[in-house]
Order: C-alpha cells, then structure tokens, then sequence
C-alpha cells in the first residue's frame, strides 16, 4: 500500500459526545481496492480494538488488530455518525444491519438494529475456566443472572458480578482467557453488575482482539438486551442503560432498546471524532 494510494482513515469515539470518553474506533470511508492483508495492517497500526472498513454497496468489514470481526457496534456507530444524518442498511459479514443517526440537540447519535439474538447454555466446565482465567470465585457471582452465551452478531458470555466492587477488580490472565474465548467462538465477555431495575455496569475483556479490554461494546450491548428479555430479567418493552469504560477512565452510554414483538435489539449512543 503505497503513500499515494493510502484511504483516509477517521478516527471517533463512540457511545461518548467527549472524545476523551467511549470506545475509539477507525473508520475508513471508502475502502475500496483495498486487500485483507491491508485492511488489517490499518487497523493494528492505529491499536484501536476495532477498525470499520466501508466497501461499495455499504458493505461494511471490521478488523481489530489481529483479526477480522463478523460485528462491531461501536465502529457501525462511528461509521453511521461519520456519514452523517440519515438511514443506512449496512450488509456486514453478521448479516444487514439498520442504522439511524440524527442530530439530537446538537450531537449526532446513532441507534443500530441487531440480527437476530439467541442465547445458549455455557457448560459448567468451561464456567469453570472462565472463572479461574478472570480470578473470579464462583461465590462472588449474582445467582440472579446466570451465566449465558448470547448472540446478536457474535457470541458474547455474559458473567454476573454480585457487587459493582467485584467488578471493577479485573485483572485476567490473558493468554487463558484468549485461549478458552478462541475454542468458544466467543468475541468477548461482558461481565455485569445491575445497579437497578434497567440500569447495568459492563465491562468487556477482548483479548481475541488483541485488546485487554473495551471501552464500549455495542455488540455486546444488543446481545445483554436479548438476555435480559429472555431471562425475564426486565420487561419485554424496555430501555435498558448500560455503563461502561469507567474502570478505564473512558466513561460510555449505551442505552438499549427491546420493543415487544420484535426480537431484534436496538443499541443507541452518540460518536464524535477525535482530533
């Protein structure tokens, strides 16, 4: 990839209207006539956990820095925010996702619409190894939300922290983690902790990506949507608020929408660039 030939790459920070808060992420406009192996020398120089790469027919790929990702939310949400106002139907490798922005008092905000969810059992063995690779005694859980595996465009195990104090004591072994998340198919983690009725703390080890952690996780946000709803932990027309970044000092919005009869999740939040 030559100097002359080298896209524009934007750079945003989604679920945040502060560019020092949210997710950063890479978007490249028009990624046309580049390769795989380019796409993915871009997104692992900027270190960011997820770069969007737009393609003719809005197409749209996302590579972290060590791989290629079926869904990313923040960087749909970047991208949307970057084209500017208007409705996008983006065809990704997780299948068509809608996407809304519209500028609400000033700042451009995006709400994406998930494939469809499900969720299934983790096996008690493989719990297992996610509790010792996070250091986390199963007695320090929150038998109110077991642990599943949910999907709206990846898989994303979903572990409950009984405190906000359990949750905000991270610190994994990588390798281990990376290697059980690999053998799963599994993009993250989401680790929560409820603070109310609709109100959630996240957090989203990312080590198949290369990245300890993210600062705000769309995807993982519409797949915590369908689990709450399936598990009747809220009402099936909700708005749920999801917090997270703050134990990194990168504090993120999420706020997720489920509306009865549609099994589908909605996942809402603002992007701003960064200069």
């Amino acid at each position: 990839m030559s100097h002359e030939t080298r896209p524009d790459i934007l750079r945003y920070t989604a679920f945040s209207s502060d560019p020092a808060g949210g997710n950063p992420a890479g978007v490249v406009l028009d990624a046309s006539g580049l390769t795989d192996a380019e796409m993915l020398a871009i997104a692992a120089e900027l270190g960011y956990s997820e770069t969007a790469f737009l393609l003719p027919d809005h197409t749209l790929r996302f590579f972290s820095p060590e791989a290629e990702v079926a869904f990313c939310g923040h960087a749909t949400v970047a991208t949307a925010v970057a084209l500017g106002p208007g409705d996008y139907l983006f065809k990704t490798p997780a299948g068509e996702i809608p996407v809304t922005t519209e500028d609400v008092d000033g700042e451009v905000r995006a709400t994406l619409t998930s494939v469809e969810p499900h969720l299934k059992e983790v096996g008690a063995a493989d719990l297992d190894e996610a509790l010792a690779a996070l250091g986390w005694p199963a007695a320090d859980l929150d038998p109110e939300l077991p642990p599943r595996i949910a999907f709206a465009g990846n898989n994303h195990l979903v572990i409950s922290a009984a405190t906000r104090e359990r949750l905000a004591d991270l610190s994994y072994d990588f390798e281990r983690l990376k290697a059980l998340m690999e053998r799963l198919d599994l993009t993250t983690v989401q680790l929560v902790h409820r603070a109310g009725e609709t109100v959630f703390h996240v957090r989203d080890p990312f080590p198949v990506g290369g990245v300890v952690e993210d600062a705000a996780t769309g995807a993982a946000a519409v797949a915590f949507g369908a689990y709450a709803r399936e598990l009747g932990l809220v009402k099936e027309e909700s708005v749920l608020t999801l917090h997270q970044g703050e134990d990194m000092g990168r504090p993120s919005l999420l706020t997720v929408t489920l509306r009865a009869g549609d099994p589908r999740v909605r996942v809402a939040g603002t992007a701003v660039a960064i200069s």
